[in-house]
């Protein structure tokens, strides 16, 4: 569930499962390509949403990270397609094994602490209208 937001700020309040999650916005390609690099620390409930232009099959990698992290990948309509954790400072690459349109980056072990699991669908219709 969406909380509240307004599609022009950089971040939106996201719920996963009933936990709060405050996420910062990547829409454009810059801000993709920089993610959560070079972040010294990131609070329990924060996180990025990266919004692609169209579904596409996802890669990301850790380059530059040192946060633990975890990857949910969402296709168009919000529905969690995979979900990996991801080793700091690591080049190698966790892909999406279908076509996806969003991902979201958190501390590692928040999704799971939330409950959520492959199928499990996000509210992600405020930030899909843009």
């Amino acid at each position: 569930m969406l909380a509240s937001c307004s599609i022009e700020s950089k971040r939106v309040m996201l719920s996963i499962n009933g936990r709060p999650l405050d996420v910062e916005i990547a829409r454009t390609k810059r801000q993709r390509e920089k993610g959560l690099m070079f972040r010294e620390e990131l609070g329990w409930n924060e996180g990025m949403l990266f919004i692609f232009p169209e579904e596409q099959f996802l890669s990301f990698w850790m380059k530059d990270t040192s946060i633990p992290l975890s990857i949910a990948f969402l296709d168009c309509s919000g529905v969690v397609v995979d979900i990996y954790d991801m080793e700091p400072y690591s080049s190698d690459p966790v892909r999406s094994t279908r076509k996806c349109r969003f991902a979201i980056e958190v501390n590692r072990g928040f999704f799971r602490d939330a409950g959520l699991t492959d199928g499990d669908s996000i509210d992600l219709s405020m930030v899909k209208r843009r």
